[in-house]
This record gives structure tokens, C-alpha cells and sequence, in this order.
């Protein structure tokens, strides 16, 4: 998988993929990702890549120029399955919509900036829009990091044990069920003596019981979808 990222700060997010479970992933060849910086594209000898917006209002926005010239130049080279636009308005992030990216062959994200990007680009070349929460963050860097995590982890052969992702917390739109390890006995407190029994089917039933347990107490709206 190839993922290109646009962006106006890419030191937020290079520091980010340099380590754990996506710094293995690119070094294992199992995917490349790409920061590109949108300030050599501006318009000018001062690089300008954002601008009053018409109307009048608070906020700066990032012209259309520049990201149509980066953009085009990505897809000179590249075929992309989607160009993603992560956006607070855009649809909620969830774990079935990370699956289906997960197969994608080639992404390309935008990181919006200031009081967002020009709509117009969204109209000419986005293809989907994507929000991680009903919040407003400085920038869409961060969005794009939780994003490509999301994905990468899904990528057959990056995560050791495959089922780990697959028995995630929705991934069945259940909450994952309590989890322990040693010791089995701690100033009192034990670890449930089925998880002990070695009864696979046993113990994945308790498991099963406790999943739909915690989401009914926390996340009920899970079990209506």
C-alpha cells in the first residue's frame, strides 16, 4: 500500500510514523508513506498558500492553487483509490470504514489548515471526506496519523498475530472484553479461573458474554446498528 499525505506542516506527523507499528510497516516494505509539504507549491516569491476568505470572517484559508498543483503532480504519477480530505463535517470515522480502506492499493490524504481549505477542491478531486470526532482540531495532521495507523495495522503481515486486529474492539461492533495477564493472583484480585481452563470454546463464549456486556453498559448504540 502507498499512502501520500498533503500537508503545510509535515514535521506534526513525520515524527509520528517514525515509530512503533508504522515505523516497522515501511521498513518491512508493507507500506510507503509519503509527507508532501504544500509551501513549495504557494503562489509568489513568499510561497502564499492561504488567504482571506471571500465574504469577510475570521480565519485564514488554503487556496486552491497550491493544492491543485501538488495534487495534480501526485496524480501524474499515482492511480489513488480515494483522496481523503479530513475534515471536522466529514463522515465519523469507524472501524468498517477502516477495513474497507485497509484494501485500498493507494491513498491520498489532505490535511486541512487554519479555517479549512477551499471548497472548490473539494468539488474537483476529494472523494471522501473523513472526521475522527466532533471536535476541532489545529490542523488535520493529527487526523491523518490516527487515519493511517488505523489502516497500516490492518495490512496482512504487520501485526504479528493477525487475530489480535481482527478480536479488536469494534471490529463486530462490540466492545473488546477484559483482558489479563500474570499474575493470576494480585493482593487478592484474581483473573477469572475459566480464562485458566484451557477450554477454548468456554472460554470464548465468556468472552462473547462479556463484549456484549460492556457495550451494553457503555456503548449501547453499538448494538442497534
Amino acid at each position: 500500500m502507498k499512502i501520500d499525505i498533503i500537508s503545510c506542516q509535515p514535521g506534526l506527523i513525520d515524527g509520528f510514523f517514525s515509530q512503533s507499528i508504522v515505523k516497522n510497516a515501511i521498513q518491512n516494505n508493507f507500506v510507503e508513506i509519503n509527507t508532501h509539504d504544500l509551501r513549495p507549491f504557494g503562489n509568489g516569491n513568499y510561497r502564499q498558500i492561504d488567504d482571506y476568505q471571500y465574504g469577510g470572517g475570521a480565519g485564514m484559508v488554503l487556496m486552491i492553487e497550491p493544492l491543485a498543483k501538488l495534487i495534480r503532480q501526485l496524480q501524474e504519477k499515482t492511480t489513488y483509490d480515494q483522496v481523503i480530505y479530513l475534515t471536522p463535517d466529514g463522515k465519523t470515522l469507524n472501524q468498517k470504514s477502516v477495513n474497507k480502506l485497509s484494501l485500498s492499493k493507494n491513498l491520498l490524504m489532505i490535511c486541512g489548515h487554519y479555517k479549512g481549505i477551499d471548497e472548490r477542491v473539494r468539488e474537483l478531486f476529494v472523494t471522501q471526506e473523513i472526521s475522527i470526532g466532533d471536535y476541532v482540531l489545529s490542523g488535520g495532521e493529527i487526523a491523518a496519523a490516527v487515519l493511517t495507523d488505523a489502516i497500516v495495522r490492518l495490512i496482512p503481515g504487520v501485526i504479528n498475530d493477525e487475530t489480535s486486529a481482527l478480536t479488536d474492539s469494534f471490529q463486530d461492533d462490540l466492545l473488546a472484553p477484559p483482558v489479563y495477564t500474570r499474575p493470576a493472583d494480585f493482593e487478592g484480585t484474581k483473573v477469572p479461573e475459566i480464562l485458566m481452563s484451557g477450554n477454548e470454546k468456554l472460554i470464548n463464549d465468556w468472552r462473547l458474554e462479556k463484549s456484549i456486556e460492556r457495550t451494553t453498559q457503555r456503548r449501547p448504540d453499538l448494538l442497534t446498528k
